[in-house]
C-alpha cells in the first residue's frame, strides 16, 4: 500500500536550501528613505515579516537600530546605493553585523518592483546566505581610502586645467608645446608669464632667451620662432591667468592629500616599505594601493581572488561551451589606473629588469595592451604575498630570469646527432642503448619525426 505526503512548498524550499540566517533583516536605501524588512524564520520553515519605514535623520536612523536590537535582529543586508549606505552603516557597525552588496545581486524582477517589495526580496535572499557581501575596510583605511580617492580626483581635475592651458596656448598662437617636451616645465611657465605680461610688439627677444634654461638653450631658436607673432587676446589672457591660478591651488592641495595620507599610513609603514621595493612602486603608490586593498589579506581565498576584485582578470562568460568575452572586468576603477601606471614604470626600469624581460615576451605574443594587464596583475600577486607574509620583493624566479647565462640549453635530438649527444653524456658506443631510448628513437626515425628535447 503506498501512502502519499503532501509536504508544503515553504518546507521543501527549505530543505533545498540551507537556512543561514532565522533571524535577518533587508534594506532598501533611498536618500530620505530607508525601508526595512524583518524575516523571522522558525524552525518548520515558517517566515514572519515585520515591515517598518524610516527617515535618513539621524534620530531616526537611531530608531532603527533600536528596533533592530528589540527584534533580536543582529544581521542586517542592504544595497551600496552610492553613499546613502554610509550614514546608517555608521550607526549599525558596532552592534550589527552588515552585508553591502551591489545591486545586481540583489536586483528584483522587473514589473514587481516596490520599496517594500525590495526590501522583503533582500531579506528573503540574505536569510539563505545568497547574497555576495562587499569587502568593507577597518575605519582607519576606510578613511585613507577617501583621501586616496580625493587625491586621484584632484589629480584629474589638474589635468583637466593643463588641458584647458593649452587650449588658450593654441587658440593665442603660441606653439611652445610643439618645442618643449613639458609644456609646464619652468621654461614654458616663465615665458607664458613674460607673454602675458606684453603685448606682441613689445615682445624682447633677449629678455625671453635670458629665461630659457639649460636643458632648453639648444632650442633657443625654435622657442623665438614659437612664440613670434603670437596674439593673445584679452578673453584668452583672463583664461590663462583662473587657469594658472587654480592649477597652482590644485597642487597645493595635491601636497597637502598626500602628507595626511603618510600621516595616516604611518602605523602600518613597514608593508609600504615591503611593496615598496617592487620595481615601479614608490612610497606613495604603495600607500594609494594598500589603501585600497587593506594589509589584512585573509578576507580573500588567494592571489586570484585579489586580483579578481581589482578588476586585472577576465570576467567569466560562457555558454553552450562558447566563450563569449574574454575581457577584464570593469571592477577596481581607483586600482585598476594606478596598477596599469606602477606597471608602465616597472617595464622602464633599467636597473630591475624583472617586469620588462617578462612584458618583452608576452608582447611579442599578445600586444601591449594584453601584455601591461598581464605585468600589473603579476604585480597584484607580488603584493598579495609580500602583505601577507611580510617579506620584500623576491620572486622564486628572479635569479633564473635575471641571469639567462645558467640556463640549461635546450637539444632538439633527432637520427643525425642523437648518438653524438648521447656521447657527449658519456655513453660508449659499443654499449647498446637502453630499451626505452632505442624503441623512441626507431619510432620517430620511422614516422620521420625528430626525438622529443630533452
Amino acid at each position: 500500500m503506498t501512502v502519499t505526503v503532501a509536504i508544503p512548498f515553504y518546507k521543501v524550499v527549505i530543505l533545498m536550501m540551507k537556512l543561514k540566517y532565522p533571524i535577518c533583516c533587508g534594506l532598501d536605501v533611498h536618500k530620505n528613505v530607508i525601508v526595512a524588512t524583518i524575516v523571522i524564520t522558525n524552525r518548520d520553515g515558517v517566515s514572519e515579516y515585520r515591515q517598518k519605514s524610516f527617515s535618513t535623520i539621524n534620530s531616526d536612523i537611531q530608531k532603527f537600530h533600536n528596533w533592530l536590537i528589540e527584534n533580536n535582529c543582529y544581521h542586517v543586508c542592504m544595497e551600496s546605493t552610492g553613499k546613502y549606505w554610509i550614514p546608517i552603516f555608521n550607526y549599525l557597525e558596532k552592534d550589527i553585523e552588515v552585508c553591502l552588496t551591489h545591486p545586481k545581486y540583489v536586483k528584483a524582477i522587473k514589473g514587481k518592483k516596490t520599496d517594500k517589495k525590495d526590501s522583503k526580496w533582500i531579506a528573503d535572499l540574505y536569510k539563505f546566505d545568497l547574497v555576495r557581501c562587499s569587502f568593507i575596510p577597518p575605519k582607519d583605511f576606510r578613511q585613507l581610502r577617501e583621501l586616496a580617492r580625493y587625491r586621484f580626483k584632484l589629480v584629474c581635475m589638474k589635468s583637466s586645467e593643463k588641458n584647458r592651458i593649452q587650449n588658450c596656448m593654441t587658440v593665442s598662437n603660441v606653439g611652445i608645446a610643439s618645442v618643449l617636451s613639458d609644456p609646464f616645465g619652468k621654461t614654458a611657465t616663465e615665458i607664458m608669464s613674460y607673454l602675458l605680461e606684453h603685448t606682441a610688439d613689445s615682445i624682447d627677444e633677449k629678455a625671453v632667451r635670458k629665461l630659457i634654461k639649460k636643458g632648453a638653450k639648444a632650442k633657443s631658436d625654435e622657442i623665438i620662432e614659437a612664440i613670434r607673432g603670437c596674439n593673445i587676446e584679452t578673453d584668452q589672457a583672463k583664461k590663462l591667468e583662473l587657469a594658472l591660478g587654480h592649477l597652482e591651488y590644485l597642487d597645493g592641495m595635491i601636497t597637502q592629500t598626500e602628507v595626511e595620507l603618510y600621516v595616516r599610513i604611518k602605523p602600518y609603514y613597514e608593508f609600504v616599505e615591503f611593496v615598496s621595493t617592487m620595481p615601479g612602486m614608490t612610497e606613495l603608490s604603495s600607500t594609494i594601493v594598500l589603501a585600497e586593498t587593506g594589509v589584512d589579506m585573509n578576507i580573500f581565498d588567494d592571489a586570484k581572488h585579489l586580483c579578481s576584485w581589482c578588476g586585472l582578470s577576465p570576467s567569466n562568460n560562457e555558454s553552450a561551451g562558447k566563450k563569449k568575452s574574454v575581457r577584464i572586468a570593469k571592477a577596481g576603477a581607483y586600482l585598476k589606473p594606478m596598477m596599469v601606471q606602477c606597471a608602465l614604470a616597472a617595464i622602464k626600469n633599467k636597473k630591475q629588469p624583472y617586469f620588462a624581460i617578462k612584458y618583452g615576451r608576452i608582447k611579442k605574443r599578445r600586444g601591449h595592451k594584453k601584455a601591461i594587464i598581464a605585468i600589473a596583475r603579476m604585480m597584484m600577486v607580488c603584493i598579495y604575498h609580500m602583505v601577507s607574509e611580510k617579506k620584500p620583493f623576491t620572486p622564486a624566479d628572479y635569479e633564473e630570469l635575471m641571469k639567462p647565462q645558467n640556463h640549461v640549453e635546450r637539444v632538439v635530438l633527432n637520427e643525425n646527432n642523437v648518438f653524438a649527444y648521447l656521447e657527449s653524456l658519456g655513453y660508449d658506443k659499443e654499449r647498446p642503448l637502453p630499451l626505452s631510448l632505442q624503441a623512441v628513437s626507431r619510432y620517430m626515425v620511422l614516422r620521420g619525426e625528430s626525438t622529443p628535447a630533452v
